[in-house]
């Protein structure tokens, strides 16, 4: 049974150790809850992220800095501007984050300075998210499970296995979300893979990376290659600078609100035109 938590800004439920046959390891799931969730059967978009830890609880979050989606998100719905999603975190495994994120092999630099290697196991990730956790969400919360109302997002290598997600399965994630993504990555191979693609996947994209960053001007090649296979700007691409923003879970923080605001915008009602007033007839 999950663990929940309630509190003005929705609820969150743990499920703890969730076990992957593909993986064959286990990882904690938090899910997120609107305010009001359940009333009337209604059924909500979804958004999984990676390095779930970090999303919501400022107990579990790297140096205690969370991303405070759940206070975003409920913001965000009280003033109207969002449909009221579910948000899926999912922890990542420790030090198997790197392989498990990695969509190549390839060599990174530890927390500690030493160089290690990672297999490249994003593609067995993907097929955990597909296959195994989005079944389970499905059948366990009230979704609307297809593309269009399905988003998956991340920072650093949260951000580029999260394109990789839509790369590979775009009938299951429609939207994307990269923040800050790490394009370095065996020799910027995000960016050859895209170059390569023989049709544009009918995936919406949010990117975004701060100008404080080291090499962060990359991403912007990136933006560069989804253009040239298709991508529309301010259509289904949206770029963005963020000045002065650092690769921290705090800057990442301030500019959820706009990600969550173009994956599921409310649609505002129209507006009627005034009524003409009668014509007053003169006695």
């Amino acid at each position: 049974m999950p663990h929940h938590q309630h509190h003005p800004h929705g609820t969150l439920r743990l499920h703890r150790r969730f076990h992957s046959r593909g993986l064959r390891n286990c990882r904690d799931v938090v899910v997120w809850l609107p305010p009001g969730y359940g009333r009337g059967r209604r059924r909500h978009p979804v958004v999984y992220f990676q390095d779930g830890q970090n999303i919501f609880d400022p107990l579990t979050a790297f140096l205690g800095n969370s991303w405070r989606a759940g206070e975003t998100a409920a913001r965000l719905i009280r003033a109207g501007e969002i449909v009221a999603p579910i948000m899926v975190g999912v922890y990542n495994t420790g030090f198997n984050r790197m392989n498990e994120y990695a969509p190549t092999s390839g060599e990174f630099t530890g927390w500690d300075g030493e160089k290690c290697l990672s297999k490249g196991d994003a593609k067995r990730y993907a097929r955990f998210f597909v296959h195994e956790l989005k079944p389970f969400i499905d059948a366990r919360y009230l979704t609307r499970s297809g593309p269009r109302t399905t988003a998956v997002a991340g920072s650093s290598m949260g951000a580029l296995v999260s394109l990789y997600l839509a790369l590979w399965h775009p009938r299951t994630f429609g939207h994307v979300g990269a923040l800050s993504p790490s394009v370095w990555w065996d020799n910027r191979v995000v960016l050859r893979d895209f170059s390569a693609l023989r049709k544009k996947p009918d995936v919406r994209v949010w990117l975004d990376t701060g100008t404080a960053e080291p090499g962060w001007e990359v991403v912007g090649l990136l933006r560069d290659t989804l253009v040239a296979r298709g991508w529309q700007p301010g259509g289904d691409l949206q770029y963005h600078e963020a000045a002065g923003g650092e690769h921290t879970e705090s800057a990442w923080a301030e500019r959820l609100g706009e990600v969550l605001g173009f994956f599921f915008p409310r649609e505002k009602p129209a507006q009627r035109p005034p009524a003409r007033a009668g014509r007053r007839s003169s006695l």
